[in-house]
């Protein structure tokens, strides 16, 4: 199953919505590359085995089940993270990438590459789908915090530095 979605970073429109820097996205996404538990409920901890140069490989612990995966980063503009499959977990990619149309306006795309099938509408039962639209809507939900807690740890909520 593929899916995509973008999540607005900035609306020079709504004077509500504090708005980030190019440069505060990326530094946000870093940081949740390289501290993931700060942003994956359930995720218990993180090692970085290797990292050479914009690529690094983790070990994602979630109690006993352990995930390993592959990041790349391409700096200021994505990063790639890419699951390795085992017998035990489906493998898979997401990438964030930072778009910016114009000065105002800052966008985030997620997109994900998933070897869960994908449900042929027409033939495919509600079970299916219903299952297939569960997973899509727990992917945004989790980017929407993803972009929440970016904003949190950039703005720092009071007694907190924020990101430089």
């Amino acid at each position: 199953m593929n899916f995509e979605h973008l999540i607005q970073i900035n609306d020079p429109l709504n004077p509500f919505v504090d708005t980030l820097t190019r440069e505060q996205l990326w530094d946000g996404l870093v940081l949740r590359a390289e501290q993931p538990q700060l942003f994956v409920l359930g995720l218990d901890s993180c090692t970085i085995l290797s990292r050479d140069g914009d690529r690094m490989e983790r070990e994602l612990h979630y109690g006993q089940a352990v995930v390993r995966d592959r990041v790349t980063l391409t700096p200021g503009a994505s990063v790639r993270y890419d699951i390795l499959p085992t017998a035990d977990h489906v493998g898979g990619s997401l990438t964030m990438a930072i778009e910016q149309p114009d000065e105002l306006q800052l966008f985030l795309r997620f997109t994900y590459s998933t070897t869960l099938p994908v449900a042929d509408e027409a033939n495919a039962s509600p079970d299916v789908l219903q299952t297939q639209e569960i997973v899509k809507s727990a992917y945004r939900e989790a980017d929407i915090d993803t972009v929440r807690l970016i904003r949190q740890y950039v703005h720092g909520p009071k007694g907190q530095a924020p990101l430089h």
